[in-house]
């Protein structure tokens, strides 16, 4: 099921672009600080480890308890969105958050981490779907894709590109983890205040049309579309690729390659750095060969490279480059399912809706269900073997989007004339 917004219909109150550049940047840099908190504890963990006699397989798990929570939550949350609005979301649980990864630096063992990663994954779980669809509610309708590759790439470049390098820099000012933690949650803080004094709730557009009807949206009504389900699905694939190579390549790079700490910071932060120019280049080359095309090549990629990743040398450049190229592909996958391939299968009235049922599936079994495999994999047979695991992933993930349905409008207009008005990109 396709939803479309008529010609009028974008241009029923004037553009304030002055408000878009504002909500943009705040709710990037918002983003971009749920990765952040979310991802720093895997370069702490070396440490972490040893004070707290934690083991590979606990590691999983404190990635996959967030993952699960977040998940649910982001499916429960959605549809709480569309109907009461973005503001009190996005203030509420970037707060809650914040404070919750500075209580993570006061943790004295495994269960208190576990139930603070758990409650902090509830807040960046409702926040993810209410920020992406407040992206799109202040956006230009021809800018609303670059918007949201944007936002979406502050995740990996913070979360996963800065986390690193700024774990282990300070580690080496700060008396212990414990400190690194509790600063890391300053920012948050300060976004939720700025958030709470720009962000306004825009009247949502629900044009009448043939298909919407004057009712209210039924969220059982996403299950009518093919690309919503299918998208849930190939995204659990990517996440159990990426996640689990986010979670335990720094201690694999220190255990099994040998690396230092700040080496080891070095390497990993290419999972951010890859991911931020991965959510622009996959999803901006789907306008082009198609969502579909661009989800098949990048799953593709993304396993080759981790097959070439896992057989390399101790070389921290190449170990670099290789995973560099894994999360172009892999996080650049995560935006194109999250971004345009859920917005454009939404149904009118549940765009925030199907982007955290997509986002959700697979946090909750790729993000949270994954990883704590891999621990478990780890314990058991090996560090190395958690990167099979994450090679699977990726490979089940190419066979799903084989059978994805082309939505894009450039490719639908070149393959589809007669039918290219039938399907937008730009249903926010």
């Amino acid at each position: 099921m396709h939803s479309f917004l008529p010609p009028h219909a974008e241009h029923d109150r004037p553009h304030d672009s002055v408000y878009e550049i504002k909500t943009l940047v705040l709710l990037g840099l918002g983003f971009g600080l749920v990765g952040l908190d979310r991802w720093i504890v895997a370069p702490l963990f070396p440490h972490m480890m040893r004070e707290l006699n934690l083991n590979f397989q606990q590691l999983g798990s404190l990635i996959g308890i967030l993952s699960v929570a977040w998940g649910v939550w982001a499916i429960v949350m959605g549809p709480v969105s569309d109907r009461i609005g973005r503001k009190r979301i996005l203030v509420s649980t970037m707060v809650v958050f914040s404070l919750l990864s500075c209580l993570s630096g006061l943790a004295g063992g495994f269960a208190s981490l576990m139930l603070i990663r758990a409650v902090m994954g509830v807040a960046e779980g409702a926040f993810m779907p209410a920020s992406v669809a407040a992206t799109g509610e202040a956006s230009l309708p021809g800018r609303r894709g670059f918007n949201l590759g944007l936002q979406l790439s502050m995740f990996s470049l913070l979360g996963l590109g800065f986390a690193p390098i700024l774990a282990t820099q300070l580690l080496r000012v700060v008396p212990s983890w414990h400190w690194v933690f509790m600063i890391s949650a300053v920012p948050g803080l300060i976004v939720a205040i700025l958030i709470a004094r720009t962000l306004k709730d825009l009247p949502r557009r629900e044009p009448l049309t043939a298909e919407a009807g004057t009712g209210r949206p039924r969220w059982t009504d996403l299950f009518g579309s093919r690309n919503v389900w299918l998208a849930a699905l190939a995204i659990l694939c990517a996440m159990a690729g990426i996640f689990v190579v986010s979670a335990m390549v720094p201690t694999y790079l220190v255990e099994v390659r040998h690396l230092d700490t700040q080496k080891m910071g070095f390497v990993a932060s290419a999972i951010g750095f890859g991911g931020f120019v991965g959510s622009f280049g996959v999803s901006g080359a789907s306008d082009f060969i198609g969502r579909r095309n661009a989800a098949v090549i990048a799953f593709a990629c993304a396993a080759v490279l981790l097959y070439l990743f896992a057989h390399a040398g101790p070389d921290p450049l190449t170990l670099f480059l290789l995973l560099f190229g894994v999360s172009v592909f892999a996080l650049g996958l995560l935006g194109l399912l999250t971004g345009p391939i859920a917005t454009e299968a939404a149904p009118v009235g549940l765009v925030a809706s199907s982007v955290g049922l997509v986002s959700g599936g697979g946090e909750i079994f790729g993000g949270g269900l994954a990883p704590a495999i891999a621990g478990f994999i780890a314990q058991h047979f090996g560090l190395p073997s958690t990167l099979t695991f994450a090679l699977g992933g990726l490979v089940a993930g190419g066979v799903v989007s084989l059978f994805l349905v082309e939505t894009s409008p450039r490719r639908r207009r070149v393959l589809e004339p007669t039918a290219s008005d039938q399907v937008s990109g730009d249903v926010i």
